[in-house]
Parts: structure tokens; sequence; C-alpha cells
């Protein structure tokens, strides 16, 4: 069965001090040891450290955003010095440099006013902290720059469905670029579409619908086009968050290749894992690695092509939470 190789790293950017680097405010870090020891394994980082990378120094006054969510300063907690065009203009120029390496993703520092991708806290410019949260001004500004690119907060990769969500993204934009855009052609194209099928059916079948009207429209006159167009609503799709009732579909078309082959007993235990895991009671991978079992047995090869039975290593056993 095809699993998921890597003939390199994937670069992901990522804010420093989950790296271990003592680039705070204080002269510490926020090392994470998921990501450097186990998502090193296949993540390539590069690391941003907005603060020192816009000439402040190591150690340095907090700073806080100040104002509303649509419109912020960052300010010196202290001295009330005023930051902010000191870093847009990193913010400017970093983002020309990253946009040479090929990012597949970015995890962010939560809470960060340079970096935090959701709840950046808001205060008021007598330092009164509001009920508001907003984005860091780095991370609002990548995000505004790459807009589909998967990226997340190091604190939420801690929830098992939003770290599989997320990783599974960058995976399958790795997998896209690799298969497509390294090639680029009207067969590599739908050759991709065909082996993505079940994975983006997890996400959303109306996703699915328009990808393989995009595939099956592809010409040698518009694949630029159609590539730009396809690589755009793939990301948008995979972005939303697979359920388990979508999952359960997906293995039951699965199903419909090999059911005929399998005795009464077979077919009720994989429908009898298929309501297990629906109900909660036992993790994806249950009824997946049947499944694989009976794809490799009975040698269905358009199955045994699909992304969805190895969306990501087995070793980060995404898969195995209830």
């Amino acid at each position: 069965m095809k699993t998921i190789g890597l003939s390199a790293k994937i670069p992901i950017g990522i804010s420093a001090c989950l790296l271990g680097e003592r680039v705070r405010f204080d002269g510490g870090h926020k090392h994470d040891s998921y990501l450097t020891d186990t998502l090193g394994a296949y993540f390539d980082y590069v690391p941003v450290c907005p603060e020192t990378g816009c000439g402040l120094p190591v150690p340095r006054e907090s700073m806080h955003l100040v104002g509303t969510p649509e419109h912020n300063r960052l300010v010196g907690i202290k001295s009330g010095t005023d930051y902010t065009e000191q870093m847009e203009a990193f913010c400017a120029k970093a983002i020309a440099e990253l946009r040479d390496k090929h990012l597949n993703g970015f995890i962010f520092k939560s809470k960060s006013p340079s970096s935090g991708l959701f709840r950046a806290k808001l205060y008021t410019p007598d330092g009164n902290p509001t009920s508001a949260h907003t984005s860091g001004l780095f991370a609002r500004a990548f995000t505004r720059a790459f807009p589909l690119l998967p990226c997340e907060e190091e604190g939420r990769l801690h929830d098992p469905e939003l770290r599989e969500n997320f990783i599974e993204r960058i995976f399958a934009l790795k997998r896209f670029r690799d298969d497509v855009r390294a090639a680029p052609s009207v067969r590599t194209l739908q050759a991709f579409h065909a082996r993505a099928k079940y994975l983006l059916m997890a996400h959303t079948p109306d996703g699915l619908n328009d990808l393989g009207r995009l595939a099956a429209a592809a010409t040698a006159e518009n694949l630029p086009t159609t590539l730009d167009a396809y690589e755009t609503r793939f990301l948008a799709v995979m972005a939303e968050p697979a359920t388990p009732g979508r999952h359960a579909n997906v293995l039951q078309h699965m199903q419909g290749y090999f059911s005929d082959r399998l005795t009464p007993q077979e077919r009720e235990e994989l429908g009898t894992l298929i309501g297990e895991y629906t109900c909660g009671q036992v993790p994806l991978i249950v009824p997946v690695t049947l499944f694989r079992h009976y794809i490799f047995k009975y040698q269905i090869h358009y199955l045994m092509e699909q992304h969805y039975l190895y969306p990501h290593p087995a070793e980060l056993k995404l898969r195995n939470h209830a």
C-alpha cells in the first residue's frame, strides 16, 4: 500500500521562541517539544521573531496592542513608545523574503502582540484590558499575504482534532506541489484529483464536486489558470474540518468496492466498527486499519492509491483519538 514518502522535510514557518530560541522580552523562550521532537522529523522550520527582526533588543520592555480589532497599534507598556511602524516595516520585508521559502504552513506563538493568530489581547490607551481580541501585527500581515496557507497557534495544536486538520492540510499541500506543480499537465492534475477523492469527500462533498469540475474542464490551453483555481479551492476544502459523519460516508463508499467479496460476518463487523466510530466509541484508525486490510487483501488498486488511507505519517498517530 502507498504510504507517505518524503524526499525532503517540509518547509514550515514558526515563531522562533517555540524552537527554544531565547528571543522573548524577558530573555526566555517557549520551547515546545512536540513541535521540535515529533513534528521536527518531518518539518524544516524557518524561524521568525518579529521583535528581534525589527531591531528590538533582548531583553526589552513588554508590549501590547492598543485599539480595536480593526485598528490597533503596538505600544510599549512602560514607556508608551509606539513600535507600529517599525514592526510593519519588518513585516513587509519578512513576507517578501518568505515568499522565496515556499512555505507549506506556519505555526505562530499564541497571544503574542506580534505573532498571536487568534487571541492577542487588546488594551485601552490607559492600559486597561478589553474583552476584544485580534491577530498580532506579523500574523495579520502574513495571513493577508498567504490567505489559504495552513496556519495555527502552538496552543491550539494540543487539541487532537485541530492538530490533525492542520497537519493533514500541510501534507495535502505538499502532495499537490510535488505531484502537480512540479510537473504540471492535465494528466497530473486529473490523476491527483482521482487519488484525493475520498480525502476531499471527508472534508466536504460539495468541495469535492467543485474540484472535480475544475479537473475535468482542464485543457492544455487553460491549465495555468485552472491550476491556480484548483489549488485555491483545494486548500479551502481541506481547511473545512472533516466530521465523523463524513468519514463514515467515505468508508461506506469505499466498502462498495469489495463488499461482495466479504462474508456476512465480515460485512457486519465493518458496519459495527463504522457505527462505533461515528458514536465516538473507537478512534478512526480502528475502522481504517481494517479497511486497509481488505483493500490490500483484494488488491483494490484504485483504493490503494487513495490519499485518504495515508494522509499523514502513521507515526504521528493523528487518527488515534476518539
